[in-house]
């Protein structure tokens, strides 16, 4: 039952950190692009950002709490053996996954936050490579046709 517990709290407090799985960034279809167009774009842009991240904002969020929850309470129940023997190991394991999660919760905030920075990143750079607008963007550049050629023939020469 001692041991049933923690793994609980652990499934519960895990369950807790939980990150969007897709872009925070909107992006607009390009004018005249078919929406069908637009969300075959949109589809293969949310998978070339996770492959580039290696995982979803919100896989590695979670792993990062559990990590250190598990480490918080192998730490805990080490230092509580160490203090009281046998009783003690049961509540530093308690104390120490208590501690764990809540500082694995605040480590996964910022690593799912810069995950989902770096997937943001991607995804734009790939929309904007489909042709799509970002928000706050002109326009693509359109460059101005070139000058028409020069005269085959050479100018006439000045009246005397």
């Amino acid at each position: 039952m001692n041991r049933i517990i923690p793994s609980v709290l652990l499934v519960l407090i895990a369950g807790c950190a939980s990150m969007p799985d897709g872009p925070r960034v909107a992006v607009m279809p390009a004018p005249g692009k078919p929406f069908e167009v637009f969300v075959a774009d949109d589809r293969l842009c949310r998978n070339f950002a996770a492959q580039s991240i290696g995982t979803t904002p919100n896989e590695l969020a979670n792993r990062k709490l559990v990590d250190t929850a598990v480490a918080g309470t192998a730490i805990g129940a080490a230092a509580g053996a160490l203090a009281g023997g046998q009783h003690g190991a049961a509540t530093g394991a308690a104390i120490g996954m208590v501690a764990g999660t809540a500082s694995g919760a605040g480590q996964a905030s910022v690593s799912g936050s810069e995950a989902q920075r770096r997937y943001d990143i991607a995804y734009q750079q790939c929309m904007y490579a489909k042709g799509n607008q970002l928000p706050g963007s002109a326009y693509p550049y359109r460059a101005m046709p070139p000058p028409p050629p020069a005269s085959p023939y050479p100018p006439p020469p000045p009246p005397r």
